[in-house]
């Protein structure tokens, strides 16, 4: 299991992987040989049955399901179609989003191909995003403001659009930085933090954490 180790399996049984992902390698293969290296493609090499359940941006870290059948994608798909899925993430912003939270509910279509941008639009596709700010205790020699952040939806780019369009960028955002020219070569401070679901085949519920990264 030489790949899974790597990339460190938070849990495993016959039906599921719960895989943490590290920033900047992408979910699945991309267009042309540099983009060739995924996570999905690591693990494959080990187990060629393993499959996608859902997706992380490649600059996204953190909590990842993969199924080790066609049935278990079809299952678990189904329990995300229908919000059964409880995703939690935690996010570095660039200043203070208005009030104690909230939730961002804002349309989001792609307003651009390359590289790809959303944002909003009135005939976009509908998105929820649920915000709060961590105790200031959690943050302590943080320059900027943490939250969390529930997905209620699952868009693509959601969290960063959402998070931009009230502007507040996550911090080392490439694409919807206030000014992208001036984002460093760290990483994006999105992490993937905590993910909950009634397991569909043994009926007991499914907790995973990872911790914070940055």
């Amino acid at each position: 299991m030489g790949s899974q180790d790597a990339l460190s399996v938070v849990h495993q049984d016959p039906w599921l992987l719960v895989v943490d992902k590290p920033a900047g390698l992408l979910t699945q293969p991309g267009l042309g040989p540099d983009q060739a290296d995924s996570l999905i493609t690591r693990l494959n090499q080990e187990d060629p049955g393993l499959s996608l359940v859902h997706r992380l941006d490649r600059d996204t870290s953190g909590l990842l399901l993969v199924a080790r059948s066609p049935e278990v994608v079809r299952v678990v798909s189904g329990m995300f179609a229908s919000r059964r899925v409880s995703k939690l993430y935690v996010a570095d912003v660039q200043g203070v989003p208005p009030g104690r939270g909230g939730r961002v509910d804002l349309p989001l279509a792609r307003l651009q191909r390359c590289p790809p941008r959303y944002g909003f639009h009135p005939a976009g596709r509908p998105s929820r995003t649920r915000w709060r700010p961590m105790k200031k205790a959690l943050i302590v020699n943080n320059p900027h403001q943490r939250l969390w952040l529930q997905p209620l939806t699952g868009r693509s780019h959601q969290l960063r659009a959402h998070l931009a369009a009230l502007g507040t960028p996550i911090v080392g955002d490439p694409i919807y930085a206030l000014d992208p020219s001036t984002v460093p070569s760290a990483r994006m401070h999105l992490h993937a933090t905590a993910l909950s679901l009634l397991h569909p085949f043994t009926g007991k519920r499914l907790r995973c954490r990872s911790a914070v990264p940055f």
